[in-house]
């Protein structure tokens, strides 16, 4: 350890301290007034000084974040909180959200709530309520046990001693009320399902589809355990999006969202969506029910049977009257007028006798139109009339069987056209000559 005095530009000083040692004493001529203290200063070494400031820092307390934080919290592998959430969550933090007392409330603030889950909430728009089916609908019998068995099953496959299909594939003719039925059938069993379209199987970016199937099959499984419903994940037209017709080509999204749905089917309760796997991470059994006009489009692995359960729907004609008539019901149509109209117009699908009710509209919509001022001010009594400018009010017309018939031999005719006029003809007049 250096030594160093204070005060050398004092020779008195200087002396007193060499004083002070006797193998320094200076002449006993010379000697000064002895001083009354000495000023000694210590300069430890840089070792020692790394030393003792890791000391210091290690005694203080650390400042925590608040005294409610587990941010700062390590896990067993010596790492933080917000370096293993960001690992196994997803970056919209589902699973914890901005909820009072689980965070800081730096962080949840009031502003948005004491109890604010914004990602949750918005994910919740994607499921389907069907507060516009109002009315008495007709639900096919067979139709029903078949979707409520598949469901049912699925939610106590833990108490089966067998394997239960994860998809129902309902499949037929087109217009024939699958999708229609299907929902009806949720209402009844008070479901909230997850819907989804073939449109959104494709995207231009490379596995995005196969993403959004698992997270929307996830936010299914939320319902289920944060709202108590039972939940239901249905891909509409999926052989639309999935098959093969022709020389069409197999995308990278295609082979993604049926390695996908494969995936789902043998592992229904580990559903990753990018984030590291975790043991905690079980997600509810959700049943799949995909709807679809020609199956054998699809890759064939995907609807083996140990996978999808397929159940082809084919309304038979008592159905039909039974469907149309409860959607006549309202008009005053009785069941006999609704079995002579499905008579007239056999081999129809049930969309058909749906589009005759609504090519009954088609006259007093056009005397609405004429009541409002006519084409020409259409766009300004619509959509820019005054606040206090009300619309004439519409009334609707009154069914009739003459109505009915009328609308069926139009829309006859209609399909006689499309079937039987072919723009090649029109543009190459002399190619038969």
């Amino acid at each position: 350890m250096a030594l160093f005095f204070s005060n050398f530009n004092n020779p008195r000083l200087i002396s007193s301290s060499l004083s002070s040692f006797p193998f320094l004493s200076p002449p006993s001529q010379l000697k000064p007034p002895i001083p009354k203290q000495l000023s000694v200063r210590s300069v430890p070494s840089s070792h020692e000084n790394e030393n003792k400031s890791d000391e210091k820092e290690s005694s203080k307390p650390k400042k925590r974040l608040s005294e409610q934080s587990s941010w700062e919290a390590k896990d067993s592998e010596g790492e933080d909180y917000l370096y293993r959430l960001g690992k196994e969550a997803d970056n919209m933090n589902i699973a914890v959200g901005a909820r009072a007392g689980v965070i800081d409330d730096l962080f949840a603030g009031n502003f948005l709530g004491r109890d604010s889950d914004i990602v949750f909430d918005y994910r919740q728009k994607v499921t389907r309520s069907f507060e516009y089916l109002q009315g008495d609908y007709y639900i096919a019998p067979v139709f029903m046990v078949s979707a409520v068995c598949h469901i049912v099953k699925n939610y106590i496959s833990h108490l089966l001693n067998t394997k239960i299909p994860l998809i129902l594939g309902i499949w037929g003719g087109k217009g024939q009320g699958k999708s229609f039925q299907t929902e009806l059938i949720f209402q009844a069993m008070g479901v909230e399902p997850v819907i989804m379209s073939a449109g959104e199987l494709e995207s231009e970016r490379a596995g995005e589809p196969g993403k959004l199937i698992r997270d929307r099959y996830r936010t299914a499984s939320q319902v289920v355990q944060n709202k108590g419903k039972m939940s239901c994940l249905m891909i509409n037209d999926i052989d639309a999006g999935l098959g093969r017709f022709g020389n069409t080509q197999m995308t990278v999204n295609n082979q993604i969202v049926v390695g996908t749905l494969m995936n789902l089917c043998d592992n229904p309760t580990r559903v990753s969506i990018g984030q590291d796997w975790r043991e905690s991470d079980v997600t509810s059994r959700i049943p799949i029910i995909v709807t679809g006009n020609d199956f054998s489009t699809i890759y064939a692995p995907l609807i083996r049977d140990g996978r999808m359960e397929k159940f082809y729907w084919q309304p038979t004609h008592e159905d039909i009257i039974n469907i149309v008539h409860r959607t006549y019901e309202r008009d005053g149509i009785s069941r006999d007028e609704v079995e002579s109209v499905v008579n007239t117009f056999p081999n129809q699908a049930l969309d058909f006798y749906g589009a005759l009710r609504s090519r009954t509209y088609d006259r007093s919509i056009s005397k609405w139109i004429d009541d409002i001022g006519g084409v020409e001010n259409l766009g300004n009594k619509l959509l820019n009339r005054r606040k206090d400018e009300k619309l004439p009010v519409y009334v609707p017309p009154k069914q009739t069987m003459e109505a009915l018939l009328e609308s069926g031999y139009s829309l006859l005719r209609e399909q006689k056209l499309i079937m039987e006029t072919k723009l090649s003809k029109e543009y190459m007049k002399n190619i038969d000559g």
